[in-house]
């Protein structure tokens, strides 16, 4: 799976705007929202809100992957964000959030939404790679360390 096939660069939000968890789920679900890729914003927002109240998605690492499905989504969408400063979300080491990845993908893909999750929890465990992109700029320095990354390990991200 290639994470640039669900990932466009206008659905990277660097810095974040919002500075708690769900006002963090809730602007990612919009840039979705505003990029086309979700037709039912609000069945989202509740679909991964539902989701994060069931077991946190703050992985650790300074790291959190809020994810859900629901229908009206034609496909797997991605969306990032990194907040200003570092955040809570309730990890599972108790460590503030640097980056977070919102993954939305229909019911019926539970299999790719899976592989999409493995891959970017793969993509962020080096501890190289998560410090230049927790040190990014804006959303251009993310999208291109994301590919950059992914050409240096072929197959994998």
């Amino acid at each position: 799976m290639n994470l640039l096939d669900i990932l466009r660069l206008e659905c990277i939000r660097a810095p974040l705007v919002a500075t708690d968890k769900r006002g963090v789920i809730n602007e990612l679900v919009d840039v979705l929202g505003a990029a086309g890729t979700v037709a039912d914003v609000a069945a989202l927002k509740e679909a991964v809100w539902t989701r994060e109240q069931t077991r946190t998605t703050g992985i650790g690492h300074g790291l959190a992957i809020p994810h859900g499905k629901c229908a009206g989504i034609n496909g797997l969408a991605m969306a990032i964000g990194k907040p200003a400063a570092p955040m809570e979300f309730e990890s599972i080491d108790r460590q503030p959030v640097r980056f977070i990845v919102l993954l939305a993908s229909p019911p019926d893909k539970t299999s790719d939404h899976i592989q999409a999750l493995a891959q970017v929890s793969r993509l962020m465990m080096a501890e190289s790679f998560r410090e230049r992109i927790y040190a990014a700029a804006g959303p251009q320095e993310v999208f291109d360390l994301i590919r950059s990354q992914q050409a240096a390990t072929p197959g994998r991200v």
